[in-house]
C-alpha cells in the first residue's frame, strides 16, 4: 500500500472511531444541559452547590429530576399519594381541552413504560407494499373489541387482529400504522434496537449475532496462533 493509501486508511479508521464517540458525547451533554436548564431554575439558589462554588456542576439537575421522579413514584404507590393523584385527575377531567390531552398522553406513557407491557417489544415481518416484498414492523397492542368486531372475519374462525407500526427508512419515527391478522405477521427473534438500526441504515447494519462474533474472534485467534507456531520452527532452523 502506498503512503497515500495508508494515510487514507488511517484517516477513515480515525473517523470510524472518533465519530460515534463525538456524537454520543455531544448528545449526552446536550441532554444533561437541557435537564439542568429545566430543573435548576426551580430550586432555590441557596440549595445549589453552584451558588457556593466558582464553577457549575453539570448533571446536578438531572440527578435532582431523577430523585424527584422516583419520590413521586414512591408516593403514588402509597394510599395518600394515590388519593392526591386521583384528586388531581378529577380536576383535570373537568378541564375542557387539557383533559383529553392528559388522558391520551397518560395512556401512551403507560403503554410504553409499563413493566408488563409488550407493545413495540416484538419485531415482525409483513408482506408490504406488494405481494412478495417484506417490511419490518413493530407489533403494537391487539385491536380493541370494537375494532375486532368492525373488521372482516376470515373464513371459519375469526381473525385475531393486532396493530403494527411500519417505520420508514431512514427515519423510524415516521411510518404507517394499521391492523393486520396475527396470522399474516411473521415474528422475528431480533431486538427492537437491532430492528431500528436495520431500518435507519436501510439494511446496511445487520442485526448483531454475539455468538457468531465470538466464534469469528476465536477463529481469528486460532489462525494467528497457528501462524506463530509455524513461524517459530522456521526461525529456529534459520538460527541453526
Amino acid at each position: 500500500m502506498s503512503a497515500r493509501g495508508r494515510l487514507r486508511t488511517y484517516f477513515l479508521t480515525g473517523i470510524i472511531v472518533a465519530g460515534p464517540l463525538a456524537i454520543t458525547a455531544y448528545l449526552t451533554w446536550w441532554f444533561i444541559a437541557l435537564i439542568d436548564g429545566w430543573v435548576k431554575p426551580l430550586v432555590p439558589a441557596s440549595y445549589l452547590p453552584d451558588h457556593y462554588l466558582p464553577f457549575s456542576i453539570p448533571g446536578l439537575g438531572l440527578v435532582i429530576a431523577f430523585l424527584a421522579v422516583t419520590l413521586l413514584g414512591f408516593l403514588t404507590a402509597n394510599l395518600v399519594g394515590r388519593s392526591v393523584i386521583e384528586f388531581g385527575e378529577v380536576l383535570l377531567a373537568r378541564t375542557p381541552v387539557i383533559s383529553g390531552l392528559y388522558r391520551g398522553l397518560r395512556q401512551i406513557f403507560e403503554t410504553l413504560f409499563s413493566a408488563n407491557g409488550t407493545s413495540f417489544r416484538t419485531v415482525g415481518l409483513v408482506e408490504f407494499p406488494v405481494k412478495g416484498t417484506w417490511s419490518v414492523v413493530f407489533l403494537s397492542a391487539p385491536a380493541a373489541a370494537e375494532v375486532q368486531e368492525a373488521l372482516p372475519r376470515g373464513e371459519g374462525a375469526g381473525h385475531d387482529y393486532v396493530g403494527v407500526f411500519l417505520p420508514c427508512a431512514p427515519n423510524p419515527t415516521t411510518g404507517f400504522f394499521f391492523y393486520l391478522p396475527r396470522s399474516d405477521i411473521i415474528e422475528v427473534g431480533i431486538s427492537v434496537e437491532d430492528a431500528a438500526k436495520l431500518v435507519m441504515s436501510a439494511g446496511v447494519i445487520q442485526p448483531e449475532d454475539p455468538q457468531g462474533r465470538l466464534h469469528a474472534m476465536a477463529a481469528t485467534l486460532r489462525t494467528a496462533q497457528q501462524g506463530d507456531g509455524e513461524a517459530r520452527p522456521k526461525a529456529e532452523r534459520q538460527d541453526a
